[in-house]
C-alpha cells in the first residue's frame, strides 16, 4: 500500500490545523490543578476526589480509543474530528454553569473521550501524509498537545485573578476549540482519506505479546505525566507557594516539555535504534523526581525543568516506536490506538493513588518515590526494543 503525501501548500495547512487541533488535547486537564484550591473552596472535594478530574478523563480516553478507529471508518476522519473538537468545546464550555463535584466530573469525562478520538485518528493521519519523516512531524503534534497544557497551566490562574471566578479559568479554553474548527472545516475539501487496509490491517492486537508491552511502557510513561499534571501545582501550594507561582511552575514545566517534544524527534528522526535518545529521557526524569523529593524549595526551576525535558521527550517517542513497528498507515495507526488505549487506562489510575497516598500519608513525596521506581522499570523495558527484531514481534 503506497502512502498520500499532501501537496506542499496542503501540507503546511494540514500542519497548521493538526497543530491547532492537538492545542485542545490538555487544556481540560491542565487548567485544574493550578485551581484547585480555589475549586475546593466551592465544591466540597477531597485529594482522592480531585483526583478524579484528572483520572476519569484519562480512563475514557483509554477506553475511547478503542473505537475511535471504527467512528472513524463510518464517519470519515474530517468529521470525527470536528465532532470531537464539539464534544471538547462544549464540555469545556459547560464549567461556566457547574456547581458539584460530579457534573464537574462528568465534564471531563465528555472532554476525555472527544481528546481520546482525535489521539486514535491523528498518529494514522500523519504516518500517512508525512511518511519521509514520520518521527519530525509526530514531534510537532505531540509539542503543540503539550502546548496547550503549557497554555492552560499558567494562564488559567490569570484568568482566575482578573475575572474573580475559576469556573471562567476552566472554561476560556473553549475558545481554542472554535479556532481549530474554523481552521480545520476549512480545509476539509483537500484532505483525503486514509488508504484504506487490506484484512490483515483490521487484525486485533489484543494477542500480542509486543504490541502489550508497547502499550505497558506508554501507561508507564504517561503516568508520570498525568501525575505531574494534577498534583506538582498542588505540591508546591502545600510547600508555600501561590496559586498563581505554582501555575506558573506547571506552566514552565511544559514548555520544557513543549521544547522537547520538539527537539527529541528531530534528533531521533536520524536513527533507526531510537533506544539511547529514550534512555536518556527517562534518566532526566528519574533525576526529576528524585530532586523534587529531596530539595523542593531549592534549585526549584531544575526539577520541573529535568521532568519536562524527560517527559516531553518520552511521550512522542513512546508513539514513535510504536509507529516504527509497522509500514502500514493504517495498521501502524491502530496499533498506536491500541498502545494508547491501554495505556491511558493504566497512566488514569497514577492520580488517584497519588491523591490516595496524600490523603493517607500527608505528602506526595511517597508518589514521586513510586514514580521514580516506575521509570526505573520503564529503563529495563526500552532495552527490548530493537528495531532489528520489530518484524519478528508484529506483522
Amino acid at each position: 500500500m503506497e502512502n498520500v503525501q499532501a501537496k506542499p501548500t496542503t501540507a503546511v495547512w494540514l500542519m497548521i490545523s493538526v497543530v491547532l487541533v492537538a492545542l485542545n488535547l490538555r487544556p481540560s486537564m491542565a487548567a485544574v490543578g493550578p485551581l484547585l484550591s480555589s475549586i475546593r473552596l466551592d465544591v466540597p472535594l477531597s485529594f482522592s476526589s480531585a483526583a478524579l478530574l484528572t483520572m476519569l478523563p484519562v480512563m475514557a480516553m483509554g477506553l475511547a480509543m478503542f473505537f475511535g478507529m471504527g467512528l472513524a471508518k463510518r464517519l470519515g476522519e474530517h468529521r470525527s474530528i470536528v465532532l470531537s473538537l464539539l464534544v471538547i468545546g462544549l464540555a469545556t464550555l459547560s464549567r461556566l454553569f457547574l456547581d458539584s463535584a460530579l457534573e464537574l466530573i462528568v465534564s471531563a469525562i465528555a472532554a476525555g473521550v472527544g481528546i481520546a478520538l482525535i489521539q486514535a485518528l491523528m498518529p494514522a493521519l500523519i504516518k500517512s501524509r508525512f511518511s519521509a519523516n514520520v518521527s519530525l512531524f509526530m514531534g510537532m503534534y505531540v509539542t503543540a498537545i503539550m502546548g496547550g497544557a503549557a497554555l492552560a497551566a499558567s494562564f488559567s490562574p490569570f484568568v482566575q485573578m482578573q475575572t474573580g471566578s475559576w469556573r471562567i479559568g476552566l472554561a476560556i479554553w473553549a475558545a481554542l476549540a472554535l479556532l481549530a474548527l474554523v481552521f480545520w472545516y476549512a480545509q476539509r475539501a483537500v484532505l483525503p482519506s486514509l488508504p484504506q487496509a487490506g484484512s490483515s490491517a483490521q487484525a486485533s492486537f489484543f494477542g500480542n505479546r509486543r504490541a502489550w508491552l508497547l502499550a505497558i511502557f506508554f501507561g508507564l510513561g504517561t503516568a508520570s505525566y498525568t501525575c505531574v499534571l494534577a498534583w506538582l501545582a498542588p505540591y508546591y501550594v502545600e510547600q508555600g507557594w501561590s496559586e498563581q507561582n505554582a501555575g506558573l511552575l506547571l506552566g514552565f514545566l511544559t514548555a520544557m516539555e513543549v521544547i522537547s517534544g520538539l527537539v527529541t524527534p528531530a534528533i531521533a528522526n536520524r536513527r533507526q535504534d531510537k533506544r539511547a535518545v529514550v534512555a536518556v529521557l527517562l534518566v532526566l526524569i528519574i533525576l526529576g523526581f528524585c530532586g523534587l523529593i529531596l530539595s523542593p524549595g531549592h534549585w526549584s526551576l531544575l526539577w520541573p525543568c529535568l521532568l519536562g525535558l524527560g517527559i516531553g521527550g518520552l511521550f512522542p517517542m513512546s508513539l514513535i516506536l510504536s509507529l516504527d513497528h509497522l509500514d502500514n498507515p493504517r495498521r501502524a495507526g491502530s496499533l498506536t490506538a491500541f498502545v494508547q488505549g491501554i495505556g491511558y487506562l493504566i497512566a488514569g489510575l497514577s492520580p488517584l493513588i497519588a491523591g490516595m497516598i496524600r490523603d493517607q500519608l500527608g505528602s506526595f513525596e511517597w508518589a514521586w518515590w513510586s514514580l521514580t521506581a516506575v521509570i526505573v522499570v520503564m529503563l529495563l523495558i526500552v532495552i527490548r526494543f530493537d528495531p532489528k527484531h520489530y518484524a519478528q514481534h508484529i506483522r
